[in-house]
């Protein structure tokens, strides 16, 4: 499977320090599900303040991981200022909690 991650702008940022690059991806790892799973729930409640923050919240620790997501997240920011409903973005929703769960185990599998 391809890797849906990069550490090129990590390694940029961290130099040879691997202990730097470890405490990054732990960071990473803990952060994100709980941000995901609070836009997913937030989408659910038709609460589009929270989906907003959730989403907002997450978009530079993806950006650091070159994680193929920042169009989407866009999205997911601008249902949230709109008044449409939640099924309008249930596709992009999808996609992000699917793309986001293959990072994560795919991070778990190389920093194990």
């Amino acid at each position: 499977m391809e890797k849906r991650y990069s550490l090129e702008k990590i390694k940029e940022l961290a130099g040879d320090d691997q202990e730097f690059i470890t405490v990054l991806v732990q960071t990473f790892l803990e952060e994100i599900p709980e941000d995901m799973h609070g836009m997913v729930s937030a989408v659910e409640a038709n609460d589009a303040e929270k989906a907003y923050q959730c989403a907002h919240k997450m978009k530079p620790n993806l950006q650091l991981f070159d994680v193929d997501l920042l169009s989407y997240i866009k999205e997911m920011e601008s249902w949230s200022k709109s008044n449409k409903n939640k099924e309008d973005i249930q596709p992009i929703l999808t996609h992000i909690t699917k793309t986001i769960t293959e990072v994560l185990k795919q991070l778990e599998n190389d920093f194990a």
